[in-house]
């Protein structure tokens, strides 16, 4: 797995945030106009090489003490970002142009983002509300709720923030987004998360064991079923087949969804998620998959009562 990769997001988010504060805040060379006796702000700035004259409000000393220290900080985000564009061309990142239906699908996620994530909880035995999971996503404190299971909202949270990225959003879908998300998903719980797993896993309800996966086996099964032309297919393959194999030390479940929407995503095809009226059918559709290894069934279950699809579909 390769660090520079997630070394590279994060200069992009920071990128990203950057860029939104200039966005935000008020900033520019400061005129102040008077008419009839009464004293009216405007700012003078160029955006994108265009030259802008903006109306902000009726002066007051505060407004104008605010605009003059906001100056001084744009000056400093402006240094920042013109670092970090070094950086990434360095690095020789490029951000793909984005289709209309990627987008659509990115915002879609992410107003349902509270609600995946309180769904993905249920399906981990997480004890949580709706209510719980949205004070826990927008950073509110909550009582009678666990500390593990608090990060493990946040680290749910922090994976999907992850994988709606431009810059992993554009991303093939390989094994080393899948390795991160994991990472993410149980970062704080193990060392080795994101890893391979290298010991014995077992599962309840089921005798069968999964084998210690083989990491160049794994990366040629993983290769060939991302192949699959059909986005729908290549991603209910893909989570299907992580969660079997149990790759990881845990979050297994958590991580496959994740990069099954990945998949999705990047292709503007829709939203996998598990119902939390039918955890339990998952579940036992799954001991069967375990066992069997026949995944037509289970994957029925997850085509017709899982997945959201979006009428157009651009695959790559």
């Amino acid at each position: 797995m390769d660090n520079n990769f997630l070394e590279t997001i994060e200069l992009v988010k920071e990128q990203k945030a950057h860029e939104a504060q200039l966005s935000s805040l008020l900033w520019g060379t400061v005129e102040v106009r008077e008419r009839q006796g009464r004293k009216y702000i405007y700012l003078h700035k160029r955006i994108d090489g265009v030259a802008r004259t903006v109306y902000v409000s009726e002066y007051s000393e505060e407004l104008f003490s605010q605009i003059q220290y906001n100056n001084v900080k744009i000056k400093e985000i402006k240094r920042r970002l013109r670092s970090i564009n070094k950086l990434l061309k360095d690095r020789k990142y490029t951000v793909d142009d984005l289709t209309d239906a990627v987008r659509l699908n990115i915002d879609f996620a992410k107003r349902n983002l509270v609600d995946t994530i309180y769904k993905q909880a249920v399906l981990e035995g997480v004890a949580v509300t709706f209510l719980d999971t949205e004070t826990i996503v927008e950073g509110g404190k909550i009582n009678g709720v666990s500390a593990d299971d608090i990060q493990k909202i946040n680290n749910l949270k922090h994976a999907w923030q992850f994988v709606l990225e431009e810059g992993v959003i554009t991303s093939k879908s390989d094994y080393q987004i899948l390795c991160l998300i994991n990472r993410l998903v149980e970062e704080g719980f193990y060392y080795n998360a994101g890893k391979l797993r290298n010991v014995p896993v077992y599962i309840g309800g089921t005798k069968w064991k999964p084998e210690l996966p083989i990491e160049s086996v794994f990366i040629e099964q993983l290769r060939d079923i991302l192949q699959e032309p059909d986005v729908y297919e290549r991603a209910i393959d893909a989570l299907l087949f992580v969660t079997r194999r149990q790759l990881f030390i845990d979050g297994n479940k958590r991580t496959s969804v994740i990069f099954a929407n990945h998949i999705l995503i990047s292709n503007g095809a829709g939203l996998i998620v598990i119902p939390e009226e039918m955890v339990s059918e998952y579940k036992k559709l799954l001991i069967v998959y375990y066992e069997t290894n026949q995944p037509e069934e289970i994957k029925q279950f997850l085509y017709n009562k899982c997945l959201t699809k979006f009428k157009y579909v651009k695959q790559n």
